[in-house]
């Protein structure tokens, strides 16, 4: 009789014949990602297919953290791990513990989409680069205090510029230590406000090598740098992230050290020339003024003042002086006539003029108005009679309406 299995004995029996398959213990399966999301437990979750098949991978975060690009759906990949069966669903997937892109490596894969995405946020735009200072009075450098890329920056700036202060600052320029350690330097130059420009950068060498400059957190430190910084990572075929963001690209650390700092007796020459066409530029001026100040003495004003001002100009002065006479007399003419004009208007309409003809104005003497007819008085009431010399004062005797 055959045994009744369990759903559970069954998924065990199952995942056990697939964990004792050598092929499926440690294989590389390469396809492409779709159905990619990450968990907020950082495990990665995503299909891989072909054109007929597909199967479930998981990626667990003790495994992604070391990723060195980003998995997207639509990217071909090859991954290695080994297959088993998930008992609470009870499906088979594939557990990935190593990735890397199809068809080209994962940290040109990383470096171009760190690229891409710093240039849409505007890292690289030129208006955020910084214009180095002419002459800086310290310099600071962040790189490995050994090789020879140190000795030459200091070697060709003592040369450029003796007695010009630097500052150095020891970090890292390779390692899982590297990018933190730089990004810890340029911010301490910042905080401390140590120097006037800071060269970063280090020697050639492979993308590896060099990958703490292909780094995130390097390139924000960079671009958050109030001071100007020069990015001399490698030879000048070598390019980086750093060098992107940065102010300035030097093709090699030792053309980092020229760019920085002119060289003193060049400096001196230029400064000797300058002063040349100072001093030329101000010895014409001084013979331009001599000139005029030498047209000035020899004119007549200067020569001969007093026939100046008593002479042409005295008579000058007299002229005005009449002319300005007689538009004031003009002009009190004028003004004379035309308050006689309107004095003579002004007398027509006064009422002082009919009273002249032997009219009067008759009055109440209680509220001051006057009167019009002999029904707005009663015999007895006061009035007050204005003539053209003086008033009268009065009471009505009797009234006689017409």
């Amino acid at each position: 009789m055959l045994r009744v299995l369990t759903v559970s004995e069954l998924t065990c029996h199952i995942k056990n014949l697939f964990e004792n398959d050598p092929l499926l213990l440690n294989l590389w399966v390469k396809g492409e990602i779709s159905n990619c999301k990450q968990a907020a437990s950082g495990h990665l979750y995503f299909t891989l297919k072909d054109e007929s098949s597909s199967i479930k991978a998981v990626m667990f975060r003790s495994r992604g953290y070391r990723l060195l690009f980003q998995p997207e759906n639509g990217m071909a990949v090859r991954v290695r791990g080994y297959v088993s069966v998930y008992p609470r669903g009870g499906t088979y997937q594939l557990y990935v513990e190593e990735m890397e892109p199809e068809g080209t490596g994962a940290l040109y894969l990383a470096f171009e989409q760190l690229k891409q995405k710093l240039e849409k946020e505007g890292l690289f735009a030129p208006q955020h680069k910084k214009k180095l200072p002419l002459l800086p009075r310290r310099i600071g450098i962040v790189t490995s205090p050994t090789g020879a890329v140190l000795r030459d920056m200091v070697k060709i700036i003592r040369r450029r510029w003796p007695g010009l202060q630097i500052v150095f600052v020891p970090v890292p320029v390779q390692g899982e230590t590297a990018p933190g350690e730089v990004s810890r330097a340029l911010h301490w130059l910042n905080r401390l406000k140590a120097c006037d420009v800071i060269i970063v950068g280090r020697g050639g060498g492979s993308l590896e090598e060099l990958w703490a400059f292909n780094t995130e957190i390097v390139a924000r430190s960079i671009f958050a740098s109030g001071i100007p910084v020069i990015s001399a990572v490698g030879h000048e075929t070598d390019f980086t992230i750093a060098d992107w963001v940065a102010d300035v690209r030097a093709p090699t650390p030792s053309a980092a050290a020229e760019m920085v700092v002119p060289v003193r007796e060049e400096m001196a020459r230029y400064l000797g020339l300058l002063e040349g066409r100072l001093m030329r530029a101000i010895r014409e001026k001084l013979q331009t003024c001599r000139a005029r100040l030498d047209a000035c003495r020899q004119s007549r004003v200067f020569r001969h003042p007093v026939d100046v001002l008593c002479g042409f100009r005295g008579q000058v002065v007299d002229d005005l002086f009449q002319r300005l006479k007689r538009a004031i007399d003009q002009c009190r003419l004028h003004q004379q006539s035309r308050l006689a004009l309107l004095s003579g208007r002004l007398q027509a309409l006064s009422p002082l003029a009919t009273l002249a003809r032997g009219y009067s104005i008759c009055t109440r003497v209680d509220t001051g108005e006057v009167v019009r007819g002999a029904g707005e008085v009663v015999p007895g009431e006061k009035v007050q009679v204005e003539l053209y010399r003086g008033r009268l004062h009065c009471r009505v005797e009797e009234t006689v309406e017409e």
